[in-house]
């Protein structure tokens, strides 16, 4: 997948008179390569454009995703259940990219943050509804103790047994629409008919029911989240009101965290170290090599200050990878070679991922590697940012 390149600003070109008393066409002498405040506001102010613009894209794929999923339950046919998977997929896309925004304490994942409801797993699909060996697991198939599901219900189900007992978010969805994946060569084959009246499972009205509130939820949450990075909103009011060090921190330590602690430890390392394919990311609907990339688009975006919208348009501005090719472009080198080595190892994992973590540990573990050089450079990146 193409990344945006990098754009580097061109030098202010004067004609200086040097010391030796001639004169020639040198950068000003004020220093070209000096860094402001202003350019650093700057690039804080692009990072929060970049941030709300993504999630402006989740939550409008989101609502369509919503209005599918509300169709296909009043009509329940397999055209529409495609329909709901397709953009369950394309929703999936710029939520990816959001994930870079995460490890500081932000609105997603500060103490009251809906990171949980929204994105958590692994989830132990049992507490949802039936599995193989089971028909009568899970909420769905248990009206006696939960005669009423209701958002307020889900949310404060969830993660309540376990870590892994998810009850909300995407990934709840994803098992309501492609059910377990038992398969090698595709994705989970829940049929369209556990939603029809004397169909193939217990409970259709319910399992309709508990599929429309999780993307009511989901709309809720990221909804919320969206909010306090729009204008005038109050993480983002307080956040370009941080001292510049401080943003830098915040941003790098996300990307370095992401990048080497989940991405490549959690969602990469965990599963091929496992061989279990319960430890991939989107595992009933086969996604987890897109989740992949668009994690890593993400870390990109907020590096490279570029983001591509869902309808094509760019929102960009001044990048931090700029302003560390001014004030030190051997550093910058070092985070752009490690860019292209990732996306490179990423690239040369197959799809899909439960199959490579049996048959393609090599390319797995390059990958991983990789991302956490990736992790190291932007440390390094970062402390030049400070100097």
């Amino acid at each position: 997948m193409k990344v945006p390149t990098m754009k580097i600003p061109i030098l202010k070109v004067v004609i200086v008179i040097c010391s030796v008393g001639t004169i020639s066409l040198l950068p000003s002498c004020s220093g070209s390569n000096e860094v402001t405040e202003n350019d650093f506001a700057a690039a804080a102010e692009n990072y929060a454009n970049i941030v709300v613009a993504s999630y402006q894209d989740s939550y409008d794929e989101t609502v369509k995703l919503k209005e599918q999923i509300d169709a296909f339950v009043a009509n329940p046919t397999v055209k529409e259940f495609e329909a709901c998977k397709e953009q369950w997929l394309k929703a999936r896309i710029p939520y990816g990219q959001t994930e870079a925004y995460r490890f500081y304490g932000g609105p997603i994942d500060d103490e009251d943050g809906p990171e949980g409801l929204i994105n958590a797993w692994p989830m132990d699909e049992n507490y949802i509804d039936y599995v193989q060996g089971d028909s009568t697991a899970g909420l769905i198939n248990n009206p006696e103790e939960y005669p009423d599901i209701t958002k307020a219900l889900l949310e404060e189900l969830n993660e309540s047994f376990s870590e892994e007992s998810i009850f909300t978010g995407y990934h709840a969805i994803e098992f309501l629409l492609w059910g377990q994946d038992f398969y090698e060569d595709q994705a989970g084959q829940r049929p369209y008919t556990d939603y029809v009246v004397d169909g193939t499972a217990s409970y259709p009205e319910r399992r309709g029911q508990y599929l429309k509130l999780t993307a009511d939820l989901l709309l809720d949450h990221l909804d919320a989240v969206k909010q306090e990075w729009e204008e005038g909103g109050a993480y983002r009011v307080s956040f370009l009101a941080l001292p510049k060090d401080d943003v830098i921190t915040k941003i790098f330590t996300a990307l370095g965290e992401f990048s080497k602690g989940e991405l490549s430890g959690e969602r990469m390392f965990v599963a091929v170290d496992s061989r279990d394919q319960e430890n991939e990311h989107s595992c009933f609907a086969d996604n987890t090599i897109s989740d992949i990339v668009n994690n890593f688009v993400g870390i990109v975006n907020v590096y490279q200050g570029e983001y591509k919208k869902v309808d094509g348009s760019t929102v960009s501005g001044v990048s931090y990878a700029s302003l560390v090719e001014r004030i030190n472009p051997e550093k910058a080198q070092t985070v752009d070679t490690a860019i292209s080595e990732t996306r490179a190892a990423i690239a040369a994992i197959p799809d899909p991922f439960d199959q490579a973590i049996l048959h393609n540990e090599e390319e797995i573990l390059d990958a991983v590697s990789a991302l956490e050089d990736l992790s190291d450079a932007f440390a390094d990146a970062s402390l030049e940012l400070k100097k």
